[in-house]
Order: C-alpha cells, then structure tokens, then sequence
C-alpha cells in the first residue's frame, strides 16, 4: 500500500480532485432534471467511497501520539 508520505499526498490530491468533479456532475445532473435514478445514486455511493478513502488516508498522515 501506500507508505510514503509524497505518494499518500499525491493519491489525496487526486481522490480529492474525482470527488470535487463528482460533486459537479450530480449538481448538474439534478439542475437538469434528466434523472436517471441508478446512474445518480451510483455516482452517489462512488462519491462516498472516495471520501471514506480519503479519511483513511488522510488518518495515516496523522502521526500516532502517545496520550
């Protein structure tokens, strides 16, 4: 997997980048009113999944302390 910090950036930088361009195209694909229900909630449910990926990533970024 990931272990290099420079390479967990870069993955963050473009999950967070397809997440942002998902956001657009279920905006737009509501403002337009040409819903196709299980195309939108499969954009939906993928959209999910890149954010519970990068808060995976993003905890690994984080150094563990001892509290």
């Amino acid at each position: 997997m990931l272990t290099d910090r420079e390479s967990i950036l870069r993955k963050l930088h473009e999950l967070r980048s397809e997440h942002r361009d998902l956001d657009t195209v279920i905006a737009r694909l509501i403002e337009t009113g040409s819903l196709d229900q299980l195309h939108l909630q499969r954009l939906k449910k993928r959209k999910l999944l890149l954010k519970d990926e990068i808060a995976w990533l993003e905890s690994h970024l984080i150094p563990d302390s001892i509290a």
